[in-house]
């Protein structure tokens, strides 16, 4: 393949002089063989007239078949046999049909077919693919499965759908158990779907999917397939200590039906805010109020968890609950002040000569909260502040959240100051003010966006 040679073009060039398709394709992506087909169909006036092919095999003399004419000639190689399922004539595109039965390593392209715009060829493609799927292998099914889902959402692939449906509805739980590891998502939710309706997994191997599986619509099908299943033993303990927040959430809701809503409370001071208020809603409905045990937490310096404050915030009162958050923004932990900033900005705080000093805070994170604190009063923030927290001298994190509040501010000197830092000699600095920014840094194989351009 030359370096100007784009993969798709160099596997159809392999196909057309005999060879398979070559490894380094993604066969499992759906959108290979369907790029696979479009390209094919294109055409390629750069093929010399050795490699074009003539699809001779059909019927000997180099001419495509009518749909029902018998065909002569040898057996056909896979990569003929994927050239003319692909062709433009609709009628070469019928005719190989009749070579692909037990042809595994061309089902996906069958597949593709059975939303052919032409009706014989989606008519017979079916009978083919209906025919190849009950014997299929794993292997096979893996490329396939995903490509019939995908040309299920075309104009004409519903009956593409129905007949998959049809296939997995009955298929070994093996294979759909096989299908739920694939990498290509859609096909994963498919499979867990019908393993969901025909009971093929227990109670614990859906909470571990829900715990651990990086795709947001698995966990959450398999949460709810976990919980409805109704073995808390064995799902809460995975449900609760998931990584995804959504996953916790569901867990932590559980834990009222299974008479655990003691179980709730140290979820009060998750890390994600969705299970903080299911633990509230737990609480509550077990007849305790959260709001004392958030003012209990923040109280204690020694003890207090880091996301009590913003807790605290988000079901306290303003009036009661302030002076509380004020003082731990002076908190010896980082964590504890950062969120004591981010509980004053759920109040809407607008005290500026008071939160403007926490933009000096030796803790990035700090300075985060107390830049978005400000952000919506940025206009009224004085410029000779923002202006000395941007000098030399200042801590990078410092003079980053120093110059977005300048931008919003609307201040003169924000343009002469943002060409200054872009062009920091320190080249850490001058990378964290570009990204800020939304500037490209220049690199070997990519132009930088020029930086007047993106100022107008």
């Amino acid at each position: 393949m030359t370096s100007e040679e784009r993969p798709l073009d160099a596997a159809i060039r392999a196909l057309a002089r005999g060879r398979g398709l070559p490894g380094t394709l993604e066969l499992w992506r759906p959108a290979t063989w369907t790029e696979l087909d479009a390209r094919i169909r294109e055409g390629h006036p750069w093929w010399s007239s050795a490699d074009r092919p003539d699809h001779g095999w059909l019927t000997g003399n180099g001419r495509a078949a009518a749909p029902r004419s018998p065909f002569g000639g040898p057996r056909p190689t896979t990569g003929q046999l994927a050239l003319a399922l692909c062709d433009a004539d609709g009628r070469v595109r019928e005719a190989a049909l009749a070579h692909a039965a037990g042809r595994p390593a061309v089902l996906p392209l069958v597949a593709v077919r059975t939303a052919d715009w032409a009706e014989p060829v989606r008519r017979r493609a079916r009978q083919v693919l209906a025919a190849a799927l009950p014997g299929a292998d794993e292997p096979t099914l893996a490329v396939t499965v995903p490509v019939m889902i995908r040309v299920g959402r075309r104009l004409r692939g519903t009956e593409s759908t129905a007949l998959l449906r049809e296939f997995l509805d009955t298929a070994p739980g093996t294979a759909v158990r096989a299908l739920m590891l694939h990498r290509d998502r859609p096909t994963r939710r498919l499979a867990l779907d019908l393993a969901v309706e025909r009971g093929l997994l227990p109670a614990g191997e859906l909470a571990r999917l829900a715990a651990y599986d990086e795709d947001t619509a698995v966990r959450g099908r398999a949460a709810t397939a976990a919980l409805a299943a109704g073995v808390p033993d064995e799902t809460l303990p995975l449900l609760l200590g998931a990584r995804s927040g959504d996953v916790r959430s569901a867990g932590v809701t559980a834990l009222r039906r299974a008479g655990r809503a003691v179980e709730a409370e140290p979820f009060l001071y998750d890390r994600s805010g969705l299970v903080r208020a299911c633990a509230r809603w737990v609480l509550r409905q077990d007849g305790r109020d959260p709001l004392p045990l958030y003012r209990t937490a923040c109280a204690d310096p020694k003890t207090v968890p880091d996301r009590a404050p913003l807790g605290l915030a988000e079901c306290g009162e303003r009036a009661a609950d302030l002076p509380l958050l004020w003082e731990l923004t002076a908190h010896e932990r980082a964590q504890v002040r950062a969120l004591a900033v981010a509980g004053l900005r759920v109040f809407e705080v607008a005290d500026h000569a008071r939160l403007l000093p926490l933009l000096d805070d030796p803790a990035p994170g700090v300075v985060r909260e107390a830049a978005r604190a400000l952000l919506p009063w940025a206009d009224r923030l004085p410029e000779q502040e923002l202006l000395r927290r941007t000098g030399p001298g200042r801590p990078l994190h410092v003079r980053v959240r120093a110059l977005r509040l300048l931008r919003e501010s609307g201040s003169g000197a924000y343009e002469a100051t943002a060409r200054r830092l872009c062009e920091d000699p320190d080249p850490v600095a001058r990378l964290r003010f570009r990204r800020a920014l939304g500037i490209e840094e220049a690199g070997p194989r990519r132009q930088s966006r020029r930086f007047w351009s993106w100022l107008s």
